[in-house]
């Protein structure tokens, strides 16, 4: 200790020494540079031209690049630099960026819950080994600003494609679903083995059943069809019969999701009459869409939302919840219905 502070003043001596010394060589350089070339004057868009030379090559020119095949807004760009997709994971601030991640999830789970369904998410999310990255929404204010909301909702605003792009397969489940009966890597196995590309756990039939589509089978690992009650289905390839899965505890692939994404309207949170229209995103639809029976969960039925309504005129605020459902219902089918036209009427003019 004693030696470092008894050369404390020569330290400094030659620091500053060098310090002047190198300051005469750096003008002293900058000097015989600057007459070694003509003088030259750079407008903003010069020099960021020159800069766009330096990187791309001799001869190249970054205003020319036009990529009609990159995404939306990036046409301008090298397709190489463009980076489409993202994902959930945390990063360091330190360290190699390759080695942030020791494994990178295939799937994504996401619940949309509320703190007093805890223990029962708890258990869920147990349910799933590693390879799931596991998303939850708060809808009910405990931990989050954004209450009063349904998965549809968060599902439009944080589950872009381009955002999810990297999972295999994403999950969007309720939170009062039992899962003694089911592995997510068991699910994933059958899902991939009969080419599901949107699915969903069978039902326990004595539990919150509305559809005999959804209902579990105890013979078969998959089911893709059924029989509903009579003058139910006027096709036997379209719902409820088949292509049909509820929005309870639907599974997409990315590539259905991707479609089935910019079917959901921002305006619409609780997706009602989604289930009917999913089949529009996958071909043949009553061959890809199906329930797995060999894994298979149970619909507790626990009201959750309906406490999220508002009373009024004397009505309870669940009724208010329910009468929007319906409503949204209606509105979506016939926006789908308007479209549809549209672009029949369109294609006739063409």
């Amino acid at each position: 200790m004693g030696t470092i502070h008894r050369s404390g003043v020569h330290r400094k001596t030659n620091d500053s020494a060098r310090l002047i010394v190198v300051t005469i060589l750096g003008v002293a350089f900058g000097f015989f540079v600057g007459i070694s070339f003509p003088a030259a004057t750079f407008t903003k868009n010069e020099f960021r031209r020159s800069k766009s030379l330096e990187t791309l090559g001799s001869g190249s020119n970054v205003t020319n690049i036009y990529v009609p095949t990159n995404p939306r807004g990036a046409e301008l760009l090298p397709p190489g630099i463009v980076v489409a997709e993202s994902d959930f994971n945390l990063r360091r601030l330190w360290g190699e960026p390759s080695e942030d991640i020791k494994k990178k999830p295939k799937y994504l789970l996401t619940f949309t819950v509320g703190y007093d369904q805890r223990n029962n998410i708890n258990t869920a999310v147990k349910k799933f080994s590693d390879d799931f990255q596991i998303l939850l929404f708060h809808y009910d204010g405990r931990t989050s600003e954004w209450d009063q909301q349904t998965k549809w909702w968060y599902a439009k605003r944080f589950l872009h494609p381009d955002i999810v792009g990297a999972y295999e397969y994403i999950f969007i489940w309720d939170e009062d679903l039992g899962v003694e009966h089911f592995s997510g890597e068991k699910y994933i196995e059958l899902v991939k083995k009969h080419g599901l590309e949107i699915s969903q756990p069978g039902l326990e039939p004595d539990n919150g059943l509305t559809w005999q589509m959804t209902k579990r089978r105890g013979d078969r690992e998959v089911h893709k069809d059924t029989e509903e009650k009579p003058g139910w289905c006027s096709n036997p390839h379209l719902p409820p019969c088949a292509a049909f899965v509820e929005i309870m505890a639907p599974v997409f692939s990315r590539e259905a999701w991707r479609c089935v994404w910019h079917m959901i309207q921002n305006d619409l949170v609780h997706g009602w009459g989604l289930d009917f229209a999913l089949r529009r995103c996958v071909e043949p639809a009553h061959e890809k869409i199906g329930v797995v029976d060999s894994q298979w969960i149970i619909h507790q039925v626990i009201p959750s939302l309906g406490s999220q309504g508002k009373s009024e005129k004397g009505k309870a605020p669940w009724e208010g919840v329910r009468a929007r459902c319906r409503n949204e219902w209606s509105l979506f089918r016939s926006r789908l219905a308007d479209a549809e036209q549209a672009y029949l009427s369109q294609t006739k003019k063409g």
